[in-house]
């Protein structure tokens, strides 16, 4: 249990970021979950517009500190190869 001030001050802090950083999650996930419907229904103009959404979506939460840029390229880069695979065939 916090005492001092700058303790419960910190749990209030911590309280409201993790709202916010759950939310910029579940955005991410919100996009990557279109891009996965748009390549499975065979559209590829519809798939190419949902990758270019979810890399941005994806970029902006690695900035923000929700994703580690690592974590954030790798998963840009199975979409992206994803998409030429789809576009290939």
């Amino acid at each position: 249990m916090a005492n001092t001030p700058g303790a419960k001050k910190a749990v209030r802090k911590i309280a409201r970021r993790t709202e916010v950083n759950t939310a910029r999650r579940s955005r991410v996930r919100t996009f990557l979950r279109k891009f996965e419907e748009a390549v499975t229904s065979g559209d590829a103009a519809a798939a190419k517009d949902a990758f270019v959404k979810a890399e941005s979506e994806l970029m902006r939460a690695v900035t923000k500190g929700v994703v580690h840029k690592n974590t954030g390229s790798r998963k840009v880069s199975r979409l992206a190869a994803r998409l030429k695979k789809m576009s290939a065939a």
